[in-house]
């Protein structure tokens, strides 16, 4: 993977040490053509642009998803972010018979709010031991026949650790359960195989590691299962004939585009195209590779200069891209560092740092240098 073309590719990295993936990955070249073309198809076709180009790219969109997922295009439905798409999901289930939702305390609190105020779900979260992941144990402790899901992600972005996901497939069906995963802070840095981890629904987007910007999410939900359900939280994208303008009644469509709701952010569509184009061609076992030398070359600094990080302190199979450094003053350093063209990002007590393949050793000592002198 020759990194000085990649490197090329995004204009930022000639302007700044852009070290904050996880936040917001870098745009392309590549996308910014993509976003030129939809302009120009703009001004020269106007709305007849949306049935001879935009709705194909809508399905050039979901195929492309689909292989990064190793899914069927019609498993996949586009929607404007993961609450949207949690949203119209959970208002699929029958909840009666099946009133308890599982999620963990190292989760984005997106997973628990899709849930959180429902009067007939019973809301788990179940804890960590070691403050980096989560024992399958505790997922096993608490579901039981009363059970509707586990919810939960495959990078924590509080932490950064990979959770194996077929364990808690096997927990949750064991039980009759579906296992819902959020792969927001995975897509693009660590490989996804829903078959392989007999995943049941999964959602993600481009906004960070696929390199596609904000606006959009994906939805993925098994084939078998799509039939079963039927969201109530819906949209005119997701009804079967939706060129009939047909108010009097619903029926939803086939596949998962039964869990669209309205008009998908066409600009994003388009850079998340040009985003896609480029990590399929460097693939994600490379990109893995790849960050993972990364993140050990900045580990062993962080080491070096006795600055603790949570979780191992070494590589490990378990850790992403996303480093999460001790500091008694994170939104201060990142400011500090952003003085000097350095961007990363805070959460409370830690400084966040989230290399991606288009980055190289020099940026993460130029980092290094950085917050050391700012320690100092």
């Amino acid at each position: 993977m020759p990194n000085d073309e990649w490197r090329a590719e995004f204009p930022i990295l000639e302007r700044k040490t852009y070290l904050n993936s996880c936040s917001l990955g870098a745009l392309s070249r590549r996308a910014l053509a993509r976003v030129a073309a939809f302009h120009e198809e703009w001004h020269e076709h106007g709305a007849s642009a949306w049935y001879e180009i935009w709705l194909g790219r809508l399905a050039e969109l979901r195929a492309s998803v689909a292989r990064l997922l190793n899914a069927r295009a019609d498993e996949v439905a586009l929607t404007a972010s993961i609450s949207a798409g949690l949203a119209s999901f959970a208002s699929s289930l029958d909840y009666r018979e099946r009133p308890r939702v599982v999620t963990s305390e190292l989760d984005f609190p997106t997973l628990a709010y899709a849930w959180i105020n429902r009067a007939d779900v019973e809301l788990v979260r179940v804890p960590s031991d070691d403050g980096f992941t989560i024992d399958p144990a505790r997922f096993a402790a608490v579901v039981d026949e009363r059970t509707a899901l586990i919810a939960t992600s495959h990078v924590f972005f509080t932490t950064g650790a990979i959770q194996p996901l077929r364990p808690l497939a096997e927990i949750a069906h064991r039980h009759g359960a579906l296992l819902l995963v959020d792969a927001y802070q995975s897509a693009g840095q660590v490989p996804l195989d829903v078959r392989a981890d007999d995943v049941d629904v999964l959602l993600t987007g481009p906004l960070k590691w696929l390199l596609g910007g904000p606006g959009l999410a994906y939805i993925y939900v098994r084939q078998e299962l799509i039939p079963q359900l039927r969201p109530t939280v819906t949209g005119w994208f997701a009804a079967r004939d939706q060129f009939a303008f047909d108010s009097t009644g619903f029926e939803p469509r086939d596949d998962a585009r039964r869990f669209e709701l309205g008009t998908p952010a066409l600009p994003t569509v388009h850079s998340a195209l040009g985003g896609h184009e480029i990590i399929e061609a460097v693939g994600v076992g490379a990109i893995r590779a790849r960050n993972r030398a990364l993140t050990g070359h900045l580990l062993n600094r962080l080491t070096g200069a006795g600055m603790r990080v949570r979780g191992p302190a070494q590589d490990d199979e378990r850790r992403s891209a996303i480093v999460m450094i001790e500091h008694g003053d994170p939104g201060r350093a990142v400011a500090a560092l952003a003085r000097q063209d350095v961007v990363v990002d805070s959460r409370p007590g830690y400084v966040r740092v989230s290399p991606h393949f288009y980055n190289d050793v020099d940026d993460l000592d130029r980092f290094m240098n950085a917050l050391l002198a700012v320690r100092a």
